[in-house]
């Protein structure tokens, strides 16, 4: 185990996406203590510092990975491509999601979410005309997918350009991962 000097705990414990709360409770030391070396204002012993490394490192085998699989909402809402964009609305308004994903059969084809239809509707689109055409006319590109065990972070940065992604496990399609699911966690410590 390195010991680390007092200059490196802040960086290490965000890092690692740990409190100044919950690094204390792992290293027996109180919150506005960590506060204080955070800032320079206290000289800890190395014997606390020790205490502080420990409890790092800790931190980071317990808070290491928390997989996709565990914000995902399972079973998938979906659509088929020949399905009306009516079937699409009327889903979308009574499970109270803005997107969903497009299969013909096991395998996703496309994806549809209230901007294709804003999109359509802004470019002069008949919107009773727009709900009776089929979906497979005006879908958008697949989701992303995304392994049901990888890592949180990866959805993150996903996210951060696509409305969901749909989580795989063993080749099938297992749930889906939309902007709002990432709340899921919150609140909720990595360990």
């Amino acid at each position: 185990m390195v010991i680390l000097r007092p200059s490196e705990v802040r960086a290490t414990r965000t890092r690692l996406g740990l409190t100044q709360a919950k690094l204390a409770e792992l290293a027996g030391v109180t919150q506005a203590y960590i506060a204080k070396i955070e800032a320079g204002v206290a000289d800890p012993r190395v014997s606390t510092l020790e205490k502080i490394s420990n409890a790092l490192e800790r931190g980071a085998v317990e808070g290491r990975h928390i997989s996709v699989g565990r914000i995902m909402s399972s079973p998938i809402i979906f659509v088929k491509s020949n399905d009306k964009i009516g079937r699409a609305v009327r889903l979308m308004e009574s499970h109270d999601i803005s997107q969903l994903p497009v299969f013909e059969g096991d395998v996703q084809v496309g994806s549809i979410s209230e901007t294709t239809f804003v999109r359509k509707i802004a470019s002069g689109e008949n919107m009773p005309r727009l709900l009776k055409r089929s979906v497979s006319e005006i879908m958008d590109e697949p989701f992303p997918t995304v392994s049901k065990d990888a890592d949180i972070d990866v959805a993150y940065h996903l996210l951060e350009h696509e409305p969901a992604l749909v989580v795989v496990e063993h080749g099938k399609s297992a749930g889906i991962v939309a902007k709002a699911d990432v709340f899921k966690l919150t609140g909720k410590s990595k360990s």
